[in-house]
């Protein structure tokens, strides 16, 4: 069930919407005058939320590379490069 709250309980439980935040990881919805207006996030959870936003656009352009004929590299031999350049030639 989401957290809804009105505005005027930013002024006046700040402290209580940010601990609820960084506690359950869920938004709280503020509305203003019954309508809906912004949402609050703890900065962790919005950090995130960009990451998969990052990761989900570079999935998109690579998944538009191997439609058009791309050629990508073999798992296999990207991670034992990999490893090599981690750890030194095995």
């Amino acid at each position: 069930m989401p957290s809804i709250r009105p505005i005027s309980d930013l002024r006046n439980s700040a402290n209580e919407i940010s601990d609820f935040c960084r506690q359950t990881k869920e938004p709280v919805y503020i509305t203003r005058n019954g309508t809906g207006d912004m949402v609050v996030v703890s900065i962790e959870e919005y950090e995130r939320q960009q990451a998969l936003i990052d990761l989900y656009g570079k999935l998109a352009i690579a998944e538009q590379e191997i439609a058009s004929g791309a050629e990508g590299a073999d798992f296999a031999d990207f991670a034992k490069r990999m490893r090599e350049r981690v750890h030194g030639k095995l």
